[in-house]
């Protein structure tokens, strides 16, 4: 999916329209946080999975 440049300006303009110029920080900061606990959460997984393949693999081989 490539939006571009204009669809990216619509997209503001309506958020703008919708949110006012005063919420949309807040709402930008919370998206923030939220991205960065799921990345977190997603990768905490993948690591557990990970540890979890490793050490089959090594009772496989014993």
């Amino acid at each position: 999916m490539n939006i571009g440049m204009s669809g990216l300006l619509i997209i503001v303009f309506i958020a703008l329209l919708i949110f006012g110029p005063k919420k949309l920080p807040e709402l930008g900061k919370a998206t923030g946080r939220t991205l960065r606990e799921f990345k977190n959460a997603t990768k905490g997984l993948v690591d557990e999975h990970d540890d979890v393949i490793e050490k089959n693999n090594k009772i496989e081989k014993s």
